[in-house]
């Protein structure tokens, strides 16, 4: 039994397929008797308090604004490693990705507020379809095994770590709210801090837990959205030391399992919960959940598609090696599948609104991701199945 768990655990789609199963679980328990149990559960409140310092959030907001800023400390240092070593690098490596990213972001988001155009409050989360899920994404792919070439995984890694990269700058400029001066300031020395530490060469990642500790509290209670810490605590903990170690390496390699078996599991279990008890065909075809479903289905692998073919053509860009358009056409696809990023985001977006909105939101990013991911992986493995010259 040990043997068999440990085969999985090591196969590269256990990740996704552990996701699948937990909005599984959360859908059973949403619609279920004890569906009350579940939402109790997660509006559960904790608390830490030191002195003044006071911490009083659900368990659904620890697992947002607290686990979460971990996996965006992992998408972090993965984006750290990309751009100064990896499949990012170089200006070639980095402009195919680049300019996919961008069209993948702009038209899904078209897409919504076309479809959303006469509502305020559904407005306001425009840019739920344009996440793509980095995890579920590689997962689908990690299905077709090796018959998919690594340059198409790398194009694929490397999109998706500039998607998130954008998500992340939408987060900080969007999604904030309310901002505390006084917790801003205690953000930048703690900034300052982790900076004067990379400047200095410090390999011990112990100085940059106590910092990024403090800075997280600080961007917690700032109004800017807490995840965003990790993202910077990431960017200053150093590539190389000046004995060859990386700690940002070993602090991305110690995390990723993690993230994968734990963090996105548990972030799925906690936010795919829609309750379907009362919903019609009528919802379903609603404007915020087909303009998500659509945005993602369509939007994505159009922009990616179109930018991408423009980048080749106006040679800013070249495809990788092995892969042709027929290849990209199907990944494009895959890039639909928005799953956790879309749903943090939604859960920022209508925070503050009816329930409603977050259940129509969430039963439209299931619907355009699922869709995504099934037309995106049988698309590509009937492309490998061909022969012939990449097109």
């Amino acid at each position: 039994m040990e043997r068999v768990i440990k085969n999985f655990l090591n196969k590269g789609s256990a990740g996704g397929i552990l996701l699948m199963l937990a909005v599984i679980l959360a859908l059973i328990l949403a619609n279920s008797p004890i569906s009350w149990l579940y939402q109790d559960f997660l509006n559960t409140e904790m608390q830490i308090r030191v002195g003044s310092l006071d911490l009083n959030k659900t368990l659904l907001h620890w697992i947002n604004d607290g686990l979460m800023a971990i996996f965006f400390l992992l998408i972090g240092l993965e984006v750290k490693r990309e751009l100064l070593e990896g499949a990012l690098s170089t200006p070639a490596q980095a402009s195919l990705p680049t300019f996919a990213a961008i069209g993948g972001m702009i038209f899904p988001a078209a897409i919504y507020l076309l479809f959303n155009y006469s509502d305020p409050v559904a407005q306001s989360a425009w840019a739920i379809p344009a996440a793509t899920d980095i995890a579920f994404a590689l997962g689908i792919i990690a299905l077709l095994g090796s018959r998919v070439p690594v340059s198409l995984k790398v194009f694929l890694l490397a999109l998706a770590i500039m998607d998130d990269l954008g998500v992340v700058v939408i987060i900080a400029i969007f999604y904030s709210t309310d901002l505390s001066m006084l917790s801003m300031i205690i953000a930048a020395f703690a900034i300052m801090g982790l900076v004067s530490l990379n400047v200095k060469g410090v390999t011990a990642l112990a100085p940059y837990a106590v910092l990024g500790s403090i800075l997280w509290i600080a961007v917690l209670k700032s109004g800017v959205h807490a995840t965003l810490a990790g993202v910077i605590i990431a960017f200053c903990i150093p590539l190389r030391g000046k004995d060859g170690s990386s700690p940002s390496e070993k602090l991305e390699h110690d995390l990723h399992p993690w993230s994968t078996f734990l963090i996105l599991p548990v972030f799925a279990f906690a936010n795919a919960g829609v309750d379907l008890t009362g919903m019609s065909i009528d919802y379903l075809v609603a404007p915020l959940p087909l303009g998500i479903a659509l945005g993602l289905l369509l939007g994505k692998p159009i922009g990616v598609m179109l930018f991408s073919y423009i980048a080749v053509k106006l040679k800013f860009a070249v495809l990788p090696d092995g892969v042709g358009w027929k290849h990209i056409a199907p990944v494009a696809v895959m890039c639909g599948i928005g799953f956790t990023m879309s749903m943090f985001i939604s859960s920022l977006a209508f925070i503050n609104a009816d329930p409603i909105y977050g259940d129509l939101a969430r039963l439209g990013i299931l619907i355009g991701s699922i869709c995504s991911a099934v037309i995106g992986y049988f698309w590509l493995s009937k492309v490998l199945d061909e022969k012939g010259e990449n097109v």
